[in-house]
């Protein structure tokens, strides 16, 4: 989440211009519950923390032999009171049992209250006009600080409920704050236009736990692989890095080179850290499969990054006019899997070309990325090359074997909705984010924000799949700055919207009744 100049230069380290901006993104994954209470869809393909279980059936027999009462074993009464009440059942159960989903029960509410948003009085108090352009806002996973990516090498730390400033790290960095990113509840990671990682800790903020050094340009995005507790970052070097945070001390920690692409943009994780995802501003997006980033790949695997892009069309296929006739150079598909060129099976690489509804004769740069947090979806906001158009689109997660025709790679992404920005601002990168529950998207749109879902009830995702691409719908629109907003968050623990503009003040948004 962070606002820069788009840049499709291969060499990140010439001149650029740019009106005091600088950028970078990225996106905490709050704590999702991924048990078999995850909404399945019979119809469509199982999305990664789903469990695929059927619907219980023995409900239906219970409800009809439950005891008839009234004046008649078969009158038209009790039977329309026996089916109301397994309707009622049936609506709760959500395919999957008779167990009630808290989540499908509440959103109703919910959405009313995300509907009621309006500017908080005391956001007022979140000024950082002196620091700057707001580059990157981020909470910590239990929602008691909000931290602000700030233009000019600065980093301030808010409490979100009392919208009391707590702190300043003057001099954070030596040049553009983009992203920042907790580790933890008290340890976070910032990156700079200086070419550094920092590790800072809450319980101790007059000193950098540690600085970290590797990358040749500017850094623009930091991951966290909680699994094997690996930071990883990536810049406009084209690297991504992965950093060994096991093993660090105060000169550092030890760190290696994962990938390397040109062009790189945005590199994200998705919640399980089972797949990298990297957009670029050539319009590629680049899917790890089976990811392990205890191994680097070798940049010469990948050749094939400059020959060839899979689009995508509205079905989730390719394209068939683009595959039809002479196959351009690069169309085998084994070029995708390194494992069948004799490397490792993980890591296998897919190389996608997204299309945008009306853009499909135009090339796109991919400037925003994020994931649903359970990792059902992508999110990516694009820019046509003209810089004329913007888009928001959220591409489902296609898992099992393709049923495209052999001459076609695998594609696991499918267009299910999408909706056109205002190209308010150009040049800068507008970043997006999902809620924590993933039923809302929050989009910088000119001046202001609005929230967006998937359909007028907000449902989550899984329940509400178009047949057909369809568009997002708007919820609620709120227009409180005064300059075009680049950045924007929603609260992984309360009812709290934050978002920051290019003239560096952040605003809050909370329920008014």
């Amino acid at each position: 989440m962070s606002a820069e100049r788009q840049s499709g230069s291969e060499d990140a380290s010439e001149p650029r211009d740019r009106p005091n901006s600088g950028g970078g993104g990225s996106d905490k994954d709050p704590d999702v519950d991924h048990s078999d209470g995850d909404v399945v869809r019979s119809a469509s393909p199982s999305r990664p923390g789903s469990s695929g279980q059927q619907p219980v059936s023995g409900v239906e027999d219970r409800a009809a032999a439950a005891p008839q009462t009234g004046s008649g074993a078969g009158s038209g009464s009790d039977s329309g009171r026996g089916n109301s009440l397994f309707d009622w059942l049936q609506s709760r159960t959500i395919r999957r049992g008779v167990f009630v989903d808290p989540a499908r029960d509440n959103f109703r509410t919910m959405t009313s209250l995300y509907c009621s948003m309006n500017p908080a009085a005391e956001s007022v108090n979140l000024s950082s006009q002196t620091h700057g352009a707001v580059f990157n806002l981020e909470y910590s996973p239990d929602g008691s600080v909000l931290t602000v990516a700030c233009e000019q090498t600065e980093v301030l730390l808010f409490d979100p409920v009392s919208s009391r400033h707590i702190k300043t790290l003057t001099e954070a960095h030596e040049d553009c704050v983009n992203n920042i990113r907790f580790l933890d509840n008290r340890l976070f990671a910032t990156c700079s236009d200086d070419t550094t990682i920092a590790l800072w800790d809450l319980r101790k903020l007059s000193a950098k736990v540690c600085s970290l050094h590797g990358h040749a340009s500017w850094v623009k995005n930091i991951e966290y692989d909680t699994n094997t507790r690996l930071l990883v970052t990536s810049g406009f070097d084209g690297n991504v890095i992965t950093w060994d945070t096991n093993r660090f001390t105060e000169d550092g920690c030890p760190h290696k080179k994962f990938f390397h692409t040109r062009y790189l943009m945005r590199m994200r994780l998705t919640p399980d850290c089972s797949k990298m995802l990297i957009s670029t501003s050539s319009g590629y997006l680049l899917i790890l499969h089976d990811l392990d980033l205890t191994q680097s790949l070798e940049v010469g695997s990948y050749r094939m990054l400059r020959a060839r892009r899979t689009p995508l069309s509205s079905d989730g296929g390719t394209s068939a006019s683009r595959l039809s006739g002479t196959p351009r150079h690069g169309n085998d598909s084994s070029k995708i899997h390194p494992h069948r060129e004799g490397l490792s099976p993980r890591n296998s690489l897919e190389v996608l070309t997204p299309e945008i509804p009306g853009e499909r004769d135009r090339g796109n740069c991919i400037t925003s990325l994020q994931l649903h947090p359970k990792g059902w979806a992508t999110l990516i906001r694009c820019s046509s090359n003209m810089d004329d158009q913007e888009w928001t689109c959220v591409y489902e997660f296609q898992e099992g074997a393709p049923t495209r025709p052999l001459v076609s790679p695998r594609c696991s992404l499918r267009l299910t909705h999408y909706i056109e920005e205002a190209n308010v601002g150009r040049g800068y990168i507008k970043e997006l984010c999902f809620s924590p529950d993933g039923r809302l998207i929050c989009s910088p749109y000119g001046y202001g924000v609005r929230l967006l879902a998937f359909d007028e009830s907000c449902a989550e995702l899984a329940d509400c799949l178009p047949v057909q691409t369809s568009c997002l719908r708007e919820i609620r629109s709120i227009y409180s700055h005064s300059d075009v907003v680049l950045t924007t968050k929603f609260s992984p623990t309360h009812c709290q919207l934050a978002s920051g503009c290019l003239s560096g003040r952040v605003a809050l948004y909370q329920p008014k009744f």
